[in-house]
């Protein structure tokens, strides 16, 4: 279960916009979605299976597992290189989109060599055990997932860009709103599908069979991501972007850098408090991705197929969430208050999915992912919301994408510990709920942490004091 790529470039240029062209249509505006749509279902197809197959069927420690899932984000910072290239050398005659496409083909490459690659370090731990040719065969996959990450940041970052690129100020926010639900969405069909495709694989399937159904779904999901791609976003950029209108040459000063991003990041005391209340809060969200599937096999005796659609709960529950947020919660209890009562509901919902598996019954698994979901769904439209208050519009891309960035590494990291988690659970706990129940348990004490930090956050305090301190951290990095 993920989330897509939020970074963008700098908004707050000034930009000429002498050239008439169209406004972007709703019909548009979706095709273009088919492109967030395909990397929902390779996030699900990959995350979703991947984890588990590596953890469950192929005995692999869950620290190893997730240590090597966890670096498709640790790379992110490469989406600062992917974006300055985008903004300054034009691939295949288009700023954005020859990234697109060259990240979406790289995305399927290197999905297709992973899973097989996969097969050889199960093959070589259940022949040898850890000899170093297995420890070989586990640097070559993490050195792929390291690859599929950057080829994730090379096409994620760019079409963000692109979104830019095509809208004006005014209809901006209603083209994002689409583009997310459509990832969301590509969560929840890529998981069903997964599910239909899988179907026939039961719980004690042997790994013989479990390879022949994984191999099949490994060219039948990447065929259909590459296709909505191409269809996604052919001839938008060329009938709809402003880039060469609105700029004659790239703002030298408008690219985000690591440092530029740590400098944002600490330059006030509510700064400061706001992204350890993100960092906090993104750990709280995703902790348990790693292994949630893992849980569907362990303690509820589901295969692969039916762990698969437990996105589909995840994400069905998200698109609710972030509706009732959107439409209901934040006019009423405003945004602080709104991410606050999301944060206890997702502490809430981990301790359902601990009692869950005592019942061993599946529907209790689904209900806690779907209460799940929803609470996500409040903590991310309010803490989206919350940041832009948090912000200056003519600095509104770099404090965006810095708070990518932490999102992807907070994630990483995030992955990581849920592994090493569920490793230490299973040491000291007498049964493997218990195990289980360890990992789900920090997940809520990350969120009342976070509800903790959220309670020192002061938006008018930032707009009063903080906006000079960011200015000037900016300013120095462009000197």
């Amino acid at each position: 279960m993920t989330t897509g790529d939020l970074s963008s470039p700098e908004t707050g240029r000034d930009y000429d916009d002498s050239q008439a062209l169209p406004k972007l249509k709703l019909l548009t505006t979706i095709r273009l979605g088919l492109f967030q749509m395909g990397l929902g279902m390779m996030s699900v197809m990959v995350f979703g299976v991947l984890n588990r197959v590596l953890i469950r069927e192929l005995a692999v420690p869950s620290t190893i597992a997730t240590v090597i899932l966890a670096l498709t984000l640790f790379v992110a910072p490469a989406r600062v290189i992917f974006g300055q290239l985008s903004d300054t050398k034009p691939l295949f005659g288009y700023h954005r989109t020859g990234y697109i496409w060259l990240g979406a083909t790289g995305l399927v490459i290197n999905a297709l060599v992973a899973v097989q690659v996969m097969w050889q370090l199960g093959a070589s731990l259940k022949l040898a055990g850890w000899t170093l040719t297995t420890y070989g065969w586990a640097g070559l996959l993490g050195l792929i997932f390291a690859l599929y990450g950057l080829s994730v940041s090379m096409c994620s970052t760019p079409f963000a860009t692109l979104l830019v690129d095509i809208t004006d100020e005014e209809d901006r926010s209603r083209v994002v709103a689409v583009e997310w639900s459509m990832l969301i969405g590509g969560t929840i069909i890529g998981a069903i599908t997964i599910g239909v495709l899988l179907k026939s694989l039961e719980i004690n399937a042997t790994i013989a069979q479990v390879q022949v159904q994984i191999d099949r779904l490994f060219v039948i999901i990447p065929a259909i991501v590459l296709l909505l791609t191409v269809v996604g976003t052919w001839g938008v950029e060329k009938k709809y972007s402003r880039f060469t209108s609105r700029v004659s040459t790239p703002h030298q000063g408008s690219h985000l850098s690591l440092g530029r991003a740590l400098d944002i990041l600490t330059a006030s005391r509510q700064t400061q408090l706001f992204f350890t209340f993100l960092v906090v809060m993104t750990l709280g969200l995703f902790i348990q991705d790693p292994i949630l599937e893992t849980y569907g096999g362990d303690v509820f005796n589901l295969p692969v197929g039916k762990t698969a659609t437990l996105n589909a709960y995840w994400g069905g529950g998200t698109l609710l969430g972030l509706s009732a947020a959107g439409f209901w919660f934040i006019p009423r209890l405003g945004k602080q208050k709104t991410v606050r009562l999301g944060c206890m509901l997702v502490a809430a919902s981990m301790l359902w999915l601990i009692v869950s598996g005592f019942t061993h019954n599946p529907v209790f698994l689904q209900l806690a992912l779907l209460l799940f979901g929803i609470c996500s769904g409040l903590v991310t439209t309010g803490a989206i919301t919350m940041m832009l208050d948090l912000t200056m519009p003519e600095t509104a891309g770099t404090f965006i994408g810095a708070w990518g960035l932490s999102q992807a590494l907070a994630k990483g990291l995030a992955t990581v510990f849920g592994g090493v988690a569920l490793d230490i659970g299973k040491l000291i706990a007498p049964n493997i709920v218990f195990a289980y129940g360890f990992v789900f348990s920090l997940q809520a004490l990350a969120m009342i942490i976070a509800v903790k930090l959220l309670d020192r956050v002061n938006v008018r305090e930032f707009q009063s004091t903080a906006k000079d301190t960011i200015k000037a951290a900016i300013a120095a990095d462009v000197d």
